[in-house]
């Protein structure tokens, strides 16, 4: 498989010198040919030249959306409420983190992430912590 629009004409040129030719059907293209070949470069520069405007216009359309202020990527794992609610629930001596992010639907290092405090020098992993 070609990875750019150089390995593509790599790959057909060792093809040929290794005697094998491309013939497709569909499109009446055979690369054992002198038209075929270079119908098939043809080809190949347009799919090169398509793929480059996609990434361009990728790379603008997401340009454009951070500088409308567009939040990218994965929604937050909690909302505000939620984060109240575990701040609220940590207050209490005798609920665990892992019981609270059970509870809140959300993995323990969810929890941390977005319960700072918690990373401090008191975390509670378990309501029955040894300290030693």
């Amino acid at each position: 498989m070609a990875h750019s629009l150089q390995d593509l004409i790599t790959l057909g040129g060792d093809l040929r010198r290794a005697g094998v030719g491309f013939r497709s059907l569909h499109e009446a293209l055979d690369t054992t040919a002198p038209g075929g070949r270079l119908v098939f470069h043809v080809f190949a520069a347009l799919a090169g030249s398509i793929r480059e405007l996609i990434v361009e216009g990728t790379r603008e359309g997401l340009a454009a959306a951070r500088a409308a202020g567009t939040r990218l990527g994965r929604p937050p794992a909690m909302d505000d409420e939620q984060i109240r609610h575990a701040r609220d629930l940590l207050s209490r001596p005798d609920n665990s983190v892992a019981s609270i992010a059970r509870l809140l639907w959300v993995s323990r290092s969810t929890l941390y992430k977005h319960v700072p405090e918690l990373s401090g020098p008191h975390r509670r992993t378990s309501r029955f912590s040894v300290h030693i």
